[in-house]
């Protein structure tokens, strides 16, 4: 059965969260300090489960187990057997996020057993001022590392940007990021929830209990080559076309900003297809199955979609996703 699957959001409180993810999703009773809405996972203890269709009910990894490359595609079958690939999320950073790193997926493997963690992000919302933290702004070893983080001096090295709405950076494994407060994303990631924490401002949970730092273990994950400049991707929207904004070797991410009709050939597309609804509403339409998405929603179409069908209500913006 062919149709745009939907899952049930996973919504994950944080200490540097705010409401904005449940007044993005139109949830009137959520939690206030949701930081993160996981939409389609495979992470070990939060795998999606489907909400809608023939598939109602199963989660992710058993949706791969039974469906296999018709789901995920050959190529993605034969990478990853029933390990969906990526992990897409909405986060909300009411506060300053801990300064980290992620391994890359040789480190993440010896380690952890687990996928690496490239990712990049779609801003949706960013308040005056708003910024956030990727890569260095100059060259430094890692001994300097240690030291700077040592002395609280190691934010003076990195590169800051400030952000509004539509910009998108990429963050491959190995560059030091933190999202500032008053930034709201979509973030597409490989399936890991692998986190280095550098720096953390020295919150404190709600047991009065600094979080966890692994400032020696991010060592080996930093790449400290990686210098100011390389984060943000510049990009031209064009209406009514495909806009692509990363193509890496983890994940494929496009922009669609449609005012009328469009059909999407998958033919060549040997792969799934995720599609983030960040403004709008739109129908998505394969063969005889139709899914209204609307701002804040998300729907996975399989690999074996030939062609899919976007109808937007007068204005729709959506991201298009693949590994």
């Amino acid at each position: 059965m062919i149709y745009p699957i939907k899952f049930n959001p996973i919504l994950k409180p944080t200490i540097w969260g705010g409401n904005r993810i449940n007044q993005l999703k139109q949830i009137a009773d959520g939690q206030s300090t949701v930081g993160e809405s996981w939409e389609i996972s495979a992470v070990s203890g939060f795998e999606s489960v489907v909400a809608n269709g023939v598939y109602r009910g199963y989660d992710l990894p058993s949706l791969v187990r039974l469906l296999k490359e018709e789901l995920v595609g050959a190529d993605n079958y034969a990478r990853f057997g029933d390990k969906f690939p990526l992990l897409v999320k909405f986060i909300d950073a009411h506060d300053d996020l801990s300064i980290q790193v992620h391994p890359n997926d040789t480190l993440a493997m010896q380690r952890h057993h687990s996928l690496g963690k490239s990712e990049m992000w779609y801003v949706l919302s960013a308040d005056e001022g708003a910024h956030l933290i990727a890569g260095f702004s100059q060259k430094i070893t890692p001994q300097q590392y240690l030291e700077k983080v040592k002395d609280g001096s190691f934010v003076d090295v990195l590169q800051t940007y400030y952000v509004k709405p539509g910009d998108v950076y990429y963050i491959p494994a190995g560059r030091v990021h933190s999202l500032g407060k008053g930034t709201m994303v979509v973030e597409v990631q490989e399936t890991s929830d692998i986190t280095y924490r550098i720096f953390d401002y020295n919150r404190k949970d709600k047991k009065g209990n600094l979080r966890q730092l692994h400032v020696v273990e991010a060592t080996d994950a930093i790449d400290f080559g990686d210098i100011a400049g390389e984060a943000k991707i510049d990009y031209r929207l064009t209406e009514n076309k495909s806009v692509e904004l990363v193509s890496s070797p983890k994940f494929t991410t496009s922009v669609y900003r449609l005012t009328e009709e469009m059909t999407c050939d998958y033919t060549e597309l040997d792969t799934f297809v995720i599609l983030v609804c960040t403004e709008g509403t739109c129908q998505v339409v394969l063969d005889d199955a139709t899914e209204t998405i609307r701002t804040g929603e998300t729907v996975l179409l399989p690999a074996v979609t030939q062609e899919a069908k976007l109808i937007p209500d007068k204005l729709a913006i959506l991201l298009e996703v693949y590994a």
